[in-house]
């Protein structure tokens, strides 16, 4: 009886779809906002909220402000019901959905995420568009939507994390890897508009029978934070591995290559690199850690120091080195990135600099003659010339011919 009405509710909401498209709000247009409203407005009239008005005008000419190469193509060649704009009014009244995923910096004095740009969403959306529900996809506390829920009286929120890499975002929307959406298991409404929201996603996407979780607010939160945290220990992990063998004089590669054999340890995450970074990976691991207050732990805390003391064992090696000037090859974290947030380079940069290196920078998404006070210098030879080592968080073939001065620990020339 059971699964025969889970049937009947799924097809009921397939045919909704399929036969009634739904208005659907995203406040935010980053890696997370973008994808989502590409992959929503395959069969949904999206609406795509920016403060940014360059991004606007990009988006709604079809291009993508971010490099993406499934964005690319999806924004220049299918037919999108999509539109782009400023005026969060506009697009929130009236929505079924209006999805937030604005950005959620940690703020290391408070120990917390900088929550602000969500509240300010739901606080308008609750003046335009009461019966609205909203889907919270940003990188929250654990325990937030529950406390904002009541602190602003708005109960129609549901959380369902997001599991993207950068560059790959709506690869990772089309093929993703589970759905999960958190309710109020108290509100019988919120979980049927839960269900709702991820048959919208499983309507986008072009994988077939997708795992998909339903939960409390909370543990979803949960899941979303100690998932990225065992990302950021996987990577923590090698790097001190890389490290032990560097000092010791071993050979990194063929003792990574031994372990991952193990099908149990596997192939991911496992590329040495100058230490984890980008959107997710510093921020989620530090808020977690502040989760942890009052609650014993060893390992959260140990992720965090060892991807400092990553960073500074690697300016150490480069000083080893004693080189006038440090070129520095990309500051993007990952290859096919322009994402130069968190980036780990950034903060050996930082430490070579403190201890009187000079530094220089090529990165050709750059436009101005200098960054965060370094000069910026896009002319390749010129900056192969002028670098005495050249460190490069990624290796290239465009530094094969300088193999003598470059510094990296990329062994599999990937991710």
């Amino acid at each position: 009886m059971y699964t025969f009405f889970a049937y009947y509710v799924k097809l009921s909401i397939r045919y909704y779809i399929n036969e009634v498209r739904m208005k659907i709000a995203v406040a935010g247009t980053g890696y997370v906002g973008l994808s989502l409203s590409v992959l929503l407005s395959q069969h949904n009239e999206v609406h795509a909220v920016d403060l940014v008005k360059s991004k606007v005008d990009l988006i709604n000419s079809r291009k993508s402000p971010i490099a993406d190469k499934e964005l690319e193509e999806y924004l220049g060649g299918k037919e999108l019901h999509l539109t782009a704009t400023t005026d969060g009014d506009s697009a929130y009244r009236g929505a079924d959905f209006v999805i937030i995923s604005t950005p959620t910096n940690y703020d290391p004095e408070k120990n917390y995420f900088d929550t602000s740009s969500v509240e300010s969403v739901i606080k308008q959306v609750k003046t335009v568009s009461p019966a609205s529900t909203i889907v919270i996809k940003s990188t929250i506390p654990v325990g937030y939507t529950e406390n904002i829920r009541k602190t602003l009286d708005f109960p129609n929120i549901l959380f369902s994390p997001e599991f993207l890499r950068e560059g790959h975002a709506l690869f990772d929307n089309l093929y993703p890897s589970r759905i999960v959406v958190g309710y109020s298991k108290d509100d019988e409404t919120l979980k049927s508009k839960a269900e709702l929201f991820a048959q919208l996603l499983h309507e986008g996407a072009l994988k077939q029978d997708i795992p998909t979780l339903y939960t409390h607010l909370t543990e979803a939160e949960a899941i979303k934070l100690f998932s990225n945290t065992y990302l950021a220990l996987r990577v923590a992990y090698f790097n001190e591995l890389d490290t032990y063998a560097e000092v010791r004089k071993l050979n990194t590669k063929e003792i990574i290559d031994g372990i991952c054999l193990d099908p149990r340890i596997g192939q991911g995450y496992n590329n040495p690199s100058f230490g984890y970074g980008g959107y997710c990976l510093p921020k989620d691991t530090k808020q977690l850690l502040a989760n942890y207050k009052d609650v014993p732990n060893n390992i959260i805390g140990a992720i965090v120091a060892a991807n400092k003391t990553r960073k500074e064992y690697i300016a150490s090696q480069i000083m080893e080195r004693n080189p006038g000037t440090v070129g520095v090859f990309r500051l993007t974290m990952k290859a096919g990135s322009d994402n130069f947030r968190q980036s780990s380079i950034q903060d050996v940069m930082r430490i070579l600099s403190e201890h009187g290196k000079r530094i220089i920078i090529y990165e050709p998404t750059l436009d101005t003659p200098d960054f965060a006070g370094y000069a910026v210098v896009n002319d390749i030879a010129v900056f192969k010339e002028q670098s005495d080592v050249i460190i490069a968080n990624r290796f290239t073939k465009e530094l094969q011919d300088v193999m003598n001065k470059v510094y990296t620990r990329d062994l599999y020339f990937r991710d």
